[in-house]
């Protein structure tokens, strides 16, 4: 109704200034024939009501669905209505429906095929990484040692690049299990072993009882190394360690506290660490930060069902907690099956 209204009021408008004119002139003319004039302006009044009230029953449900915004692209269309207004609005509005349309589906199919292109090229990338490592792990020496601490982290920077682009397709790319989560922690840590060697930290992995989780290791599994890259990284004095505390909450439910005894993270920065490209005041000091690690751990861990949380002080440490949703107990071999 309010737009209808704010579409006829120049009509309006023009009307009573009509109204005034006419007014006047016979004003001017002496008031003869005044109630002549009077009869004729009701007369025109209502003349006017009619057509109003005509054009907006006949596009009243024009008016609605101009009034109501979309909730999805089903919803896009317009009024069903065989006014010759609403039918060339609708008209109109399909066939750029339809463009969008064609240019979406051919940038989803770009996008596929760049997904597609990333994926094969991390896997060529892996396996001259991995020839690189077989010819270097027998020697001894810094230039050898150098060369595998580089290869690390080339192949980190391939892993995260691969699960970015493979983040958008999650729901094709996870196999749920129940794990034993000590096993998966001590499986991630010994892979990182280099990594803690080359910095001189050590890992501390203190379970209160042994715990199943349902998760997908494969991607749990990248979500710690991310967490223990970042705990590494940021913890600048030798001889730290590296906390990995797994216990069951009250009201049930694993939780897993990943914390560091390094840098910490500003109070202003803290809010923003989940933010892609986000690296902070501690980027600046470190340039191997991306603002791609913490990104990572959210997304996957909302897109596992799990939940992510963290605390720092600064110059005291981080700690990261992934609470596991769902009710837990001590570990069954016999339970350890696929769900």
């Amino acid at each position: 109704m309010r737009l209808f209204v704010r579409e006829q009021f120049p009509v309006i408008i023009v009307y009573l200034a009509q109204l005034l004119l006419i007014t006047l002139v016979y004003r001017l003319d002496g008031n003869s024939g005044l109630n002549v004039s009077i009869y004729a302006a009701l007369l025109s009044t209502c003349l006017l009501l009619g057509y109003l009230a005509f054009r907006y029953f006949s596009n009243r449900s024009f008016y609605e669905r101009l009034e109501t915004l979309p909730a999805s692209l089903d919803e896009a269309g317009g009024p069903a209505q065989d006014s010759p207004l609403a039918g060339s609005l609708r008209r109109l509005l399909g066939q750029q429906f339809r463009l969008y349309q064609n240019d979406l589906h051919s940038y989803r199919h770009k996008l596929t095929e760049h997904i597609h292109f990333i994926n094969q090229w991390v896997h060529a990338m892996k396996t001259p990484l991995s020839v690189i490592h077989l010819i270097i792990q027998d020697k001894d020496g810094p230039p050898f040692t150098a060369i595998g601490d580089e290869l690390d982290r080339l192949r980190k920077g391939l892993d995260t690049v691969l699960y970015s682009a493979r983040l958008d397709t999650f729901e094709h790319d996870f196999y749920v299990e129940r794990l034993d989560l000590e096993k998966i922690v001590r499986a991630v840590t010994s892979e990182q072993k280099r990594l803690f060697i080359r910095k001189r930290v050590y890992p501390s992995i203190v379970m209160e009882q042994q715990i199943a989780i349902t998760s997908d290791d494969k991607w749990l599994s990248f979500v710690l190394t991310q967490l223990i890259t970042n705990a590494v990284r940021y913890t600048v004095q030798e001889g730290r360690h590296i906390h990995f505390h797994g216990y069951v909450r009250e009201g049930g439910g694993a939780v897993l506290e990943i914390r560091d005894e390094g840098v910490g993270i500003p109070p202003g920065d803290l809010p923003r660490v989940f933010d892609p490209y986000f690296t902070g005041v501690n980027g600046r000091s470190f340039q191997e930060s991306t603002g791609m690690g913490l990104y990572l751990v959210k997304q996957i861990c909302g897109k596992l069902g799990h939940e992510v949380e963290i605390s720092s002080r600064e110059g005291e440490g981080t700690a990261v907690r992934i609470l596991f949703q769902e009710n837990n107990a001590p570990v069954n071999p016999s339970r350890l099956t696929n769900v």
